[in-house]
């Protein structure tokens, strides 16, 4: 059962200190709060503690991700409580997360769910000797579009204990509508907000071949009509139920053969390639990082990390000869 106490006691809030101070500390405002980080954290437990706790302003930029997105960063102290508190809730929730959900958790993420999807199309198409069709979802400024009050709604029915929510409520609203990028527990919030979608495919539609990622999903089948039926009963299932909607301009249907391009890489029966633009983008940065480190603006070990994070990716599909490209780059 969660407990108030637990999420705001000083033992917690100093281990999400140091789970949130990872490679942060070469910024000037984690330096400033670590210089005093004893006072900081017991001035946090004491505002918590008597409920005077008021969450900050946040502060707004934007990112290229490669797509523009619009980031909203709160102070480090608030960063530091939004630690705790998914520290403690992360754990509740995600044992009632669906397998095939995989943005944002433990043993999860990207590579394993172009995995997942490989998998699942190997098998809807019995080791590719049948046509299988991959409909493809993404539902419209998710973020910017959650209910606060379905979220809170939807917390409530794990967590009882009423000072918790109270401080799940402040961090919830801490926002005028949806909820920001930056926040380490928008993350647990998308997904227990999308959970719910979730079973309702799995559960209600007995759909077996699907894979979500965030506010990307994707559907496997063998007829093509089947997954046309389904896009009106998954916007409608959103509408009524999450007050969202499908992005319209984003509703895809390709046969596995056509290739399905999926968070990152392109996927085909036989192989994978990395996505075209994800390939310009590594590159670019390549180039950019490469100019940076002969001006001395970066560190060899900063750079290599560049290096060996894109080796990583092209790990994970055909990308043997991106990889020599990337070589006589280096060694030109």
């Amino acid at each position: 059962m969660v407990k108030y106490e637990k999420i705001i006691s000083p033992q917690n809030l100093f281990l999400a200190w140091n789970e949130f101070k990872k490679e942060k500390m070469s910024k000037k405002d984690v330096q400033n709060f670590n210089l005093f980080l004893e006072d900081n954290i017991f001035n946090l437990y004491h505002q918590l503690i008597n409920k005077t706790y008021r969450h900050s302003n946040y502060t707004s930029f934007y990112i290229k991700d490669p797509k523009l997105r619009h980031i909203h960063k709160a102070c480090v102290k608030d960063r530091v409580l939004h630690h705790a508190i998914f520290r403690i809730l992360y754990p509740i929730f995600d044992k009632s997360f669906i397998f095939d959900s995989y943005s944002c958790r433990i043993n999860k993420g990207t590579h394993r769910a172009v995995n997942r999807l490989s998998y699942f199309a190997r098998k809807a198409s019995k080791n590719n000797t049948k046509t299988i069709y991959i409909l493809k979802l993404d539902i419209r400024r998710f973020f910017d579009s959650m209910d606060h009050n379905i979220l809170l709604f939807l917390i409530k029915k794990k967590i009882k204990d009423k000072d918790a929510i109270w401080l799940i409520e402040k961090i919830i609203k801490s926002f005028p509508s949806g909820l920001p990028l930056g926040n380490i527990t928008s993350q647990l919030f998308a997904n227990i907000y999308l959970n719910e979608l979730d079973y309702f495919i799995k559960h209600n539609l007995r759909i077996t071949h699907y894979i979500r990622y965030c506010d990307d999903f994707l559907i496997i089948h063998n007829y093509k009509e089947y997954l046309k039926d389904l896009i009106l009963i998954v916007n409608n299932f959103l509408n009524n139920n999450l007050k969202l909607s499908l992005h319209s301009d984003k509703i895809i249907i390709r046969r596995h053969n056509q290739g399905i391009d999926f968070l990152g890489y392109v996927s085909f029966p036989h192989h994978r390639i990395l996505r075209t633009k994800t390939k310009r983008r590594m590159f670019r940065k390549i180039n950019y990082r490469l100019d940076r480190l002969k001006q001395n603006e970066i560190s060899e070990e900063s750079f290599n990390q560049t290096i060996q994070s894109y080796f990583g990716v092209l790990k994970h599909c055909n990308g043997y000869e991106l990889e020599k490209k990337i070589k006589f780059i280096l060694f030109k």
